[in-house]
């Protein structure tokens, strides 16, 4: 099934769902992320070794080093791939609120990492997108 292209239907019926948990970023060599992708929410493999974003529960069991904490928001959309736009709406009105945002994109559904602090002013500004159909 096909996503949605247009922005302005998009932004209309945005709605966001916050993950339960807390979830961080390691980073970790590509032998020991073999063992801990079971556990990882997700991953992304650079030169310098392989990302996950881990339940900071699980990282923590494992005695893994992190910085940022984030709360994992889910875009209630199905966008297409291909969509133009939506990545620059959501993050204009992040950065406008002063939160950093970091942005999984998945099949189904775009997931923004926020500072777990900020969540609930992210859930805010991400709301102050839906706009009302045109007269």
């Amino acid at each position: 099934m096909a996503g949605e292209t247009d922005l302005a239907l998009m932004l209309r019926t945005l709605t966001v769902t916050r993950r339960p948990g807390r979830y961080v970023f390691v980073t970790v060599d590509e032998e020991r992320a073999a063992g801990l992708r079971g556990k990882a929410a997700a991953s992304v493999v650079e030169d310098e070794g392989a990302t996950l974003v881990l339940p900071a529960e699980a990282a923590d069991a494992e005695g893994l080093p992190y910085d940022f904490v984030a709360a994992w928001l889910t875009l209630d959309v199905r966008s297409a791939l291909e969509a133009v736009g939506l990545t620059a709406a959501f993050s204009a009105a992040l950065a406008g609120a002063g939160i950093s945002c970091n942005v999984l994109a998945g099949f189904h559904h775009d997931h923004l990492l926020v500072p777990e602090d900020r969540a609930e002013d992210a859930l805010a500004a991400l709301a102050g997108l839906r706009k009302p159909p045109p007269p």
